[in-house]
Parts: C-alpha cells; sequence; structure tokens
C-alpha cells in the first residue's frame, strides 16, 4: 500500500508543479527501487490528477461546454477551437514516438538535459512577464504552446512549466497562460490514461489489487489539487522562476552525480 501512496503523492506533485513528473518517476525508480507504477495504476494515476483540474477548472469547463449551444458566445468557441489546435501538436508526436519513447527513459543524458532545459524557461519566464499584456490567445499561440505539450513527452521537461512558459512568451497574461496550460492538460491526461487502459486490457495486466489502484489514484487526485493551488499563486506573483532554482539543480545532478 505504501507504494502506492507515493506513487500517487509523486504523480500528483509534479504532473502539475513544473518540475516534471516523468523525470521524478525515473528518479524514484532508480534511487528508492521502486517499481514502475504499472499501466493500469498509471492509466488511474492520470485520471486522478486529470479529476483534480476539473474541479479546479470546473466552472472554465461549463462556459466552454455553454458556448457549444446556440446560446454560446464566438469567444467560447473560438477558445474551443484553440484548444483542438493546440492538442493536435502532442497526439501527432504521441503517435510516432510511442514505440520507442521507452529508450529516450533510459537516457540519463535525456533526463538531465530536460531538466535543465525546464530551468532555463522557467528562468527567463522572469524575465518576460513584464512584457505579457493580451488576455486572448491566438491561434499561433495555441500551437506554440502545444508544441511545448507535446515536447515535455521527453523525461525531465515540465508539461506545466512548458506549455506555461510559452504562453508568456507568446504575450499572454500569467492569469491566462496558466488557465489555457491546464485546460489544453484535460485531453492529453485522458488520453494518456486512456492508452494506459488499452495497454493493460491488452496485455492482461489488470489482476492489480483494486484498493491500492483506488488509493493511488485518490492521493494523486488530492495532492493534485493542492499542487495546482499553489502553482496558481505562484504564477499570479510572477513567481514561476523559483522553481528554476529546483530543476537546474537537479539536472546538474543528474548530468554529472549520476553519470560519475
Amino acid at each position: 500500500m505504501i507504494r502506492y501512496l507515493i506513487l500517487g503523492a509523486v504523480q500528483g506533485v509534479t504532473e502539475f508543479l513544473p518540475i516534471s513528473s516523468s523525470g521524478h518517476l525515473v528518479l524514484f525508480q532508480r534511487f528508492l527501487g521502486l517499481d514502475p507504477p504499472g499501466v493500469l495504476l498509471e492509466a488511474l494515476l492520470h485520471w486522478g490528477t486529470l479529476a483534480a483540474v476539473l474541479v479546479v477548472f470546473r466552472k472554465d469547463l461549463a462556459d466552454l461546454v455553454r458556448s457549444l449551444t446556440p446560446r454560446g458566445t464566438i469567444e467560447g468557441r473560438k477558445e474551443v477551437g484553440l484548444l483542438a489546435a493546440g492538442t493536435v501538436p502532442i497526439v501527432v508526436l504521441g503517435l510516432l514516438l510511442r514505440s520507442s519513447i521507452g529508450g529516450v527513459f533510459a537516457s540519463t543524458a535525456v533526463l538531465g538535459a530536460g531538466f535543465l532545459a525546464t530551468g532555463v524557461l522557467l528562468a527567463l519566464t522572469g524575465v518576460v512577464r513584464r512584457r505579457a499584456e493580451r488576455n486572448q490567445a491566438h491561434f499561433v499561440d495555441a500551437i506554440g504552446v502545444g508544441v511545448a505539450q507535446a515536447a515535455a513527452l521527453l523525461p525531465g521537461l515540465s508539461r506545466s512549466g512548458a506549455t506555461i512558459a510559452a504562453g508568456l512568451f507568446a504575450g499572454l497574461t500569467p492569469r491566462r497562460a496558466a488557465r489555457f496550460s491546464f485546460l489544453l492538460s484535460i485531453p492529453a491526461l485522458f488520453g494518456a490514461g486512456l492508452v494506459s487502459l488499452w495497454d493493460a486490457i491488452h496485455a492482461g495486466a489488470t489482476g492489480a489489487p483494486w484498493s491500492g489502484l483506488v488509493v493511488g489514484a485518490f492521493v494523486a487526485f488530492v495532492v493534485g489539487l493542492l499542487a495546482i493551488k499553489t502553482l496558481l499563486v505562484f504564477v499570479a506573483r510572477g513567481r514561476l522562476w523559483v522553481f528554476s532554482i529546483y530543476c537546474l539543480g537537479l539536472g546538474a545532478f543528474v548530468l554529472v552525480g549520476l553519470r560519475a
């Protein structure tokens, strides 16, 4: 049961704080001898964090759904279109790399470089924050944020960090950049969970104890809620760069310490 608690907490914290969930999972496996979560647990962990996003942004989601009705606004429909466009890059890259991504996760160099890249992106947000002034995203912004999300398939590169940074670099206000990032994570997290569930069914790996699976998913949900709210505070105060210190230090340690 402890294993499920740890994996749920790791998923909840690192999925939303800009420090890379995939990168930390690799490190936890290496240092603690923690077994990989397994495809079925992985699916439920993704959906646990997805539930956290749905709860925090429930009003925004209700507005987007309402915009698709005859009484909806043009602005709402445009945003739905932008979110759809921003989802395309991760779908395409995910399908292309699906058979080879496992080898990338085994590379210490890629892991360390990913953490360093995240650190650099977060550090730069402290510089560009003063230029952020737009409340409305454009098509180019959606594609840029979508590409950043797809790039975060690489271990060590934070999805939330890369997408929020991309929004800020495009000139969006911190609140708008964070909102677009989290809304864009919904189809990504749902799709990741669905792929893992399909793999579990296909491999016949559905015999895991349901008590542990439920505990892991619930912990990921609760911790994810706290992580989202924490990150939103840092973003609103223009303090996203604070996480760069951790990521740069961790990246240097991975490259130097683990390869020594």
